[in-house]
């Protein structure tokens, strides 16, 4: 949590929006040496679209060339394989294939290569469907051929952009959760924002509000140049069982809209069919709907023929500021010391790394010189995959809580403490993997009730059906 006189000081740079890539300008704007508060609106970072995302670490080799977005993915993509390493961070070097499943699909398998060594990522190649069945037995007979594409990798959603934050915490950035930006002025030097905690003053705003990043622009520079149209994934989580019957990541021949349905798996052990691409005008809406999620079991037993006899384990849609446009709207806006970083999609989890980089290029123009922290602290990362050093391998972590997850008192404890201490089961989960299982948090919900009573803005105990104080924290119908 911010300290005591987070309200009573001018920061460089405030950055508003705690997902992946608000976690990552922190870090990077921190680390060259600017005094940074990063601003969230939910009582956890990675609470928007940035909480449901597919994992993959890309190489950007089908992104529009000479674009931002593949710029950025690339420097991502560089950056992450750089420090991973120091913080302990999983990278799953499973590659992709692109699929051709009827000959349509095959006539543009050429055009996928052609645009992937445009995009400097020559490693890729066809191969048939002899040699990939032989690399992937499991898929369906009909798969006629595919471009490989080795860089494609697997990793961890959660613990990079949380690593990203604890970063820019030990260097001395600051986090405010909870904190709503409501509106602000620019009096040609600095910022006023008005937040639901106070007034915030900086010399420069980032905004990085992704879903809500058009209405973020229109609230502080009275316009925005894009549009958000949300637009939901819906994914299918099968048993862990299931992460054997693939190695690589296998990608669709993508349309002009979307990348289409992917089949992966996860670096948790599970493997996922998803997402769908349906645009909506709500923000907040991450339903899912019986259609949609049969259509994508059948998608994947159609793939995957072996899936059909696997049970899910869980479903689940996350939303992606996609906007009018096929690339990222990022843009220094002269004179109000303000940068828009709108419109990331679902490239961001690749892009993040590099998309800091290139606004403190932008910002790096104008603004005051900063003296880059030498030797900066680097935390190490939570250890959540399947195949890591896992907590409950280790003696003293106490009651193992979630069993479906092999999830720890001790790891659920320190979870709920310290700077980004977690504030609601979804926090929770996305610090320890409570909940993820095959039961989805049935057999495990009254232990962690009991272990995060004392912390949670609502408590567990709470259910929809009535309200909590919010001043002492007692549930008012117990």
């Amino acid at each position: 949590m911010p300290s005591s006189n987070l309200f009573n000081e001018t920061f460089d740079v405030v950055i508003i929006g705690a997902g992946i890539v608000g976690c990552a300008m922190a870090r990077r704007f921190t680390l060259e040496g600017a005094h940074v508060c990063l601003v969230e609106k939910a009582t956890d970072i990675l609470d928007g679209a940035s909480k449901a995302n597919s994992a993959i670490l890309h190489t950007g080799f089908d992104a529009p060339p000479n674009s931002v977005e593949h710029k950025c993915i690339q420097a991502g993509h560089e950056e992450y394989l750089k420090i991973r390493t120091d913080f302990g961070l999983p990278l799953d070097e499973c590659g992709a294939y692109v699929v051709a499943w009827n000959k349509e699909q095959e006539a543009k398998l050429t055009s996928i290569l052609e645009k992937a060594h445009i995009n400097a990522v020559t490693d890729t190649k066809i191969i048939s469907s002899k040699d990939l069945l032989a690399k992937e037995p499991n898929l369906a007979s009909h798969a006629r051929a595919a471009v490989s594409i080795p860089r494609e990798f697997l990793i961890d959603p959660w613990s990079a952009p949380y690593a990203y934050v604890h970063q820019a915490l030990q260097n001395g950035g600051q986090v405010a959760a909870s904190c709503e930006v409501k509106s602000g002025a620019f009096d040609g030097e600095k910022w006023c924002l008005q937040t639901s905690r106070g007034q915030l003053n900086a010399k420069q705003v980032i905004n990085c509000a992704g879903l809500y990043g058009d209405l973020i622009d229109k609230a502080l520079l009275g316009e925005t140049l894009f549009k958000i149209t949300p637009r939901k994934g819906q994914f299918v989580v099968y048993d862990k069982v299931a992460s054997s019957l693939l190695d690589a990541v296998v990608l669709p021949v993508p349309t002009a809209r979307t990348k289409g349905v992917v089949l992966f798996r996860t670096v948790f052990g599970n493997l996922a069919v998803g997402p769908t691409a349906e645009d909506q005008e709500s923000r907040t809406d991450a339903s899912t709907d019986a259609q949609a999620i049969k259509d994508l079991m059948d998608a994947g037993v159609e793939k995957i023929p072996a899936l059909k006899d696997i049970p899910v384990t869980a479903v689940y849609a996350g939303l992606r500021p996609a906007s009018e446009f096929s690339d990222y709207q990022i843009k220094a806006h002269k004179g109000k010391n303000y940068i828009t970083v709108g419109a990331i999609r679902s490239t961001g989890l690749s892009g993040a790394l590099g998309i800091a980089q290139y606004v403190f290029r932008l910002y790096a123009q104008s603004a005051p010189k900063h003296q880059a922290v030498e030797n900066p602290k680097i935390p190490g990362a939570n250890v959540l995959i399947q195949t890591g050093e896992r907590d409950w391998k280790s003696k003293g972590h106490g009651e193992i809580v979630c069993h479906c997850e092999l999830v720890t008192e001790r790891e659920i404890k320190k979870a709920l403490q310290g700077p980004l201490a977690a504030k609601s089961l979804q926090g929770l989960k996305r610090q320890t993997r409570v909940t993820m299982g095959r039961c989805q948090g049935f057999f495990c919900s009254a232990r962690l009730a009991e272990l995060t009573a004392d912390c949670f803005d609502t408590p567990l105990s709470c259910t929809g059906a009535h309200s909590c104080d919010e001043k002492d924290g007692e549930c008012k119908n117990d």
